[in-house]
């Protein structure tokens, strides 16, 4: 079958084993596999963003944060048109292989555009950048830096590992999101949620309020804390969702101004705050269990969510009102059964996804980052 026209149909849960088929008609029709051009092609990217019909991926294994124009008429093989952190798009060293600065980057992961502006978590680099209209240079430098006091720093918690967090600080952020107006960065490995109630326009500004803890100099956490948030999307009724990773679950809350106050009112893929288990301990996954799950995206009514670690993305056609509630449906495996460690999937990954990070849609258009066969994946959406 040709692969840039595969229907790929979700499928309601059976027993392992089965197909556990559906009436429904296909929800996501696979539209093309994006890995670059020949000579730079993706490396395990982390991050993307689609706005109009733009696509920014960030390709973390080669720290670069690569620009499509036109997704539209990007076949499999096109080049980028625009390459951030490297000076030359088949570059590929951390930092591009000399000192921090401006247009450099290490370990981009999370990524948000609304067209003109942009915002990349730079993560090995303890900062977020902030390009105040869209790059067209190749290699540009940004404008604005937050977690460190300038571009030439990039020290965890600025001083360095075990250094306390402040309200100026990070360590391993890893998500960004924005509404246009407002600033929320996954400040990971300070185990909290960053407020900004106004995109920065000064380097090193420091956060409005915290998430997850009781001060911005806090690093103690607890069960109900989001324990290793990686990324935040906000919905459109004021919904926030919070890929917990380290917990193996998604954490909702009904409204995002709760989240400096009260634990999370909903929990995707674990019952209660104090369980932890991948697929909730179980050796096959399951309509509500999740294994490393890294991002989220609301869509209609309802949440997509990438659940990495079983290489599938799940669909919840609206979002759930209570706690360990199951999946409508999935892409990326036959089945609510299969996972990536099962014997359905040692001969390969190819036509599937494989370690699905991050999600993005713009209309109708959801692209994926399939980052463990290094390709970007675009479906149509219904």
């Amino acid at each position: 079958m040709d692969e840039f026209s595969l229907n790929i149909t979700l499928k309601k849960s059976g027993p392992p084993g089965t197909e556990g088929g559906s009436d429904r008609p296909p929800m996501a029709r696979l539209l093309r596999l994006l890995k670059s051009g020949p000579d730079s092609p993706l490396l395990a990217p982390r991050g993307l963003c689609l706005t109009g019909n733009t696509l920014l991926v960030s390709d973390t294994g080669q720290n670069r944060v690569c620009i499509w124009k036109n997704v539209a008429e990007a076949g499999p093989d096109s080049a980028p048109d625009l390459v951030l952190g490297q000076t030359e798009t088949h570059h590929t060293g951390r930092n591009g292989g000399k000192e921090v600065s401006a247009s450099s980057l290490q370990y981009p992961s999370g990524i948000w555009s609304d067209g003109q502006r942009l915002i990349v978590a730079d993560a090995w680099n303890h900062r977020v950048l902030i390009w105040h209209q869209m790059p067209e240079v190749q290699g540009q430098a940004a404008d604005v830096v937050l977690g460190q006091p300038d571009f030439e720093h990039n020290q965890p918690n600025v001083s360095g590992i075990g250094a306390d967090p402040s309200d100026t600080s990070l360590n391993w952020p890893y998500g960004v999101h924005s509404d246009g107006e407002r600033l929320w960065i996954a400040d990971t490995g300070n185990r909290r949620i960053l407020f900004f109630d106004h995109i920065p326009t000064q380097n090193y500004a420091p956060a409005t309020q915290v998430a997850g803890k009781s001060s911005f100099f806090e690093r103690d956490y607890s069960p109900a804390d989001a324990v290793w948030p990686y990324s935040i999307k906000i919905g459109p009724q004021g919904e926030m969702a919070v890929a917990d990773t380290q917990y193996f679950r998604v954490l909702i809350w009904k409204q995002w101004q709760q989240a400096f106050s009260q634990p999370a009112d909903v929990i995707i893929g674990q019952a209660d705050f104090d369980s932890s288990g991948a697929n909730q301990y179980g050796l096959y996954p399951q309509p509500h269990t999740l294994n490393w799950c890294y991002d989220t995206c609301f869509y209609e009514k309802g949440l997509f969510v990438a659940d990495t670690g079983n290489s599938r993305v799940l669909w919840f056609e609206q979002l759930p009102a209570v706690s360990n509630a199951p999946a409508t449906d999935l892409i990326g495996k036959r089945n609510f059964f299969t996972g990536s460690e099962n014997i359905d999937t040692v001969s390969g990954t190819e036509g599937t996804l494989y370690w699905p990070f991050s999600l993005s849609i713009a209309g109708k258009l959801m692209a994926v980052a399939d980052t463990g066969n290094h390709r970007i994946a675009l479906y149509e959406l219904p």
